[in-house]
């Protein structure tokens, strides 16, 4: 079974200890996403359990072999950061034959995936902010690796490449570890299956995104006619007939009983994201 793990880890940069004692092991192939406010320390999570920063203190291991003492083992992990380190006079293609050229990996397969064909001779400095995202994405799928570190992905980009992005990490995830930071909550709780929540560099949840529960539920609900009088309990926010309810399996019910009443509903979404209510917790 693949196995990684961090036992009592504590990193940072010269004298300055940024993440404090972290205790995680990994084994179900999935996607971890990683949320913290900004200085947390989740970008420096990420640069040590991908073999960039030596931890101060403790370990990190992969399939029990040590991450430091092995050339081998770093090679399993990549690691994308929230920078694009592209040369910005390089063509596309010869930006990532630069990066294939030192790690291994297959040029043509990266520009099939990410739809980077009709770019591939155009220099770095006049693409998009997008489309510089996805060329840096493209570093790390020019080979297979076991585990996948990507320090907000997704940043400044549309959602429709947002979406091809996370539907391939989605695919990666079945037999992969993959560890994704974000500012979207609700892109978090629609991607991730687990949580780790790292605060003032220290690890405050690790579990299943499924076991996170809100305090209270509430549903918006919009129709294309007025239903004020079929909901009386409701308060109207931001043009949504807002309900507070128990539980979510009462929605069904609700749904159902307006729509009798002749309610023509156009909209029906939960407000409250559980992950927004954990991440501000102290």
């Amino acid at each position: 079974m693949q196995k990684l793990e961090l036992m009592n880890v504590s990193s940072g940069y010269g004298k300055t200890e940024v993440i404090h004692e972290i205790n995680l092991k990994i084994t179900e192939p999935s996607i971890y996403v990683v949320l913290g406010p900004n200085g947390a320390g989740k970008t420096t999570l990420f640069r040590t359990i991908g073999g960039i920063l030596s931890p101060f203190s403790g370990q990190v291991t992969l399939d029990n072999s040590n991450l430091f003492e092995s050339k081998e083992v770093r090679k399993k992990l990549t690691y994308l950061s929230h920078l694009n380190a592209i040369p910005e006079e390089m063509t596309v293609f010869n930006a990532l034959k630069y990066y294939a050229d030192i790690e291994g990996g297959d040029v043509e397969h990266v520009l099939d995936l990410l739809n980077l064909r009709n770019l591939k001779d155009a220099k770095f400095n006049v693409l998009s902010q997008g489309q510089k995202k996805r060329v840096s994405i493209g570093k790390i799928f020019l080979r297979e690796r076991d585990v996948y570190l990507l320090d907000e992905p997704t940043s400044n980009v549309d959602p429709k490449i947002s979406k091809e992005i996370r539907d391939i990490l989605i695919k990666l995830s079945k037999d992969k570890f993959v560890f994704y930071s974000s500012h979207n909550l609700y892109e978090a709780k629609e991607i991730g299956t687990y949580l780790i929540l790292i605060k003032n560099g220290k690890l405050r949840f690790f579990d299943k995104i499924d076991n996170v529960k809100p305090k209270q539920y509430r549903v918006g609900i919009r129709s294309l006619n007025d239903i004020s009088g079929m909901l009386p309990e409701s308060k109207v926010e931001n043009n949504y007939h807002v309900v507070t309810i128990n539980n979510p399996k009462e929605v069904g019910q609700i749904i159902k009983d307006l729509v009798q009443k002749g309610a023509e509903l156009t909209e029906v979404r939960e407000l409250d994201n559980p992950l927004q209510e954990l991440f501000e917790e102290d």
